[in-house]
């Protein structure tokens, strides 16, 4: 099957959920592998190093926001796909998952077309090497201080090696491609979501705001009511 060489973690502690996401994966073709909390899924991760983790927000033992902190702290796991499986509306809950590197979420009670078809739209954008576009250079020099190194995920800044979450990177990856352009927020949304991916309006606003936490809040400039542009100071 075409699905095949993907391997999608399942992490829930109600079997119930477990059982219905993993018949229905492995009647799509992918390898699944399931956890019951987010320690030993934390576990299974770090041996098998999926392609896609799914992890329930509510656990007993920890918790998926803990879960994805430590997975996005981990070297092996760091171009792995997170969603979060959660049936709580807030806010917050989104907020606590964007902040640790989660990259979407699908939310309770499921319903199997369109759950496969979201996976399937994550999964389109990670080839199996977990390189983004091949058309942008491995190293890309930004000025005399400031360098991305998109083999190994990092940020270069002053000397100052930065890991940034897969979506950070590619966040920033997208508006150094075109330094001082104005990259409109739906443009932002296709480019490194997918148009077939529905995610919260603040979403962006989060990504950005990690982002300017860790490298200054020189280098990318909101414009109001557009987007976000990438400048050379």
């Amino acid at each position: 099957m075409e699905n095949s060489n993907f391997k999608v973690l399942l992490v829930d502690d109600e079997e119930d959920i477990l059982e219905f996401l993993s018949y229905n994966l492995k009647k799509n073709g992918y390898l699944v592998y399931t956890a019951k909390n987010g320690a030993e899924g934390l576990a299974i991760a770090k041996k098998i190093t999926p392609d896609l983790i799914i992890l329930d927000v509510m656990m007993p033992v920890m918790d998926g926001v803990e879960a994805c902190e430590l997975m996005r702290s981990t070297p092996a796991l760091e171009k792995s796909i997170i969603v979060f499986l959660t049936a709580r509306s807030e806010d917050y809950s989104q907020i606590a998952g964007l902040s640790v590197g989660a990259d979407d979420y699908i939310s309770k009670p499921i319903k199997p077309k369109l759950f496969i078809s979201k996976i399937k739209s994550l999964l389109r954008r990670l080839d199996k090497t977990g390189k983004l576009e091949e058309e942008t250079p491995l190293i890309l020099q930004v000025n005399d201080h400031f360098r991305i190194d998109r083999e190994r995920y990092l940020i270069i800044s002053n000397g100052k090696e930065i890991t940034l979450p897969r979506k950070e990177f590619e966040l920033l990856l997208l508006f150094t491609s075109k330094i001082n352009k104005v990259f409109t927020r739906e443009e932002i949304f296709t480019k490194v979501w997918g148009e077939d991916v529905i995610v919260g309006d603040r979403t962006i606003d989060v990504h950005i705001r990690k982002i300017r936490e860790k490298i200054g809040n020189d280098y990318i400039l909101t414009i109001k009511g557009v987007g976000y542009k990438f400048v050379n100071p």
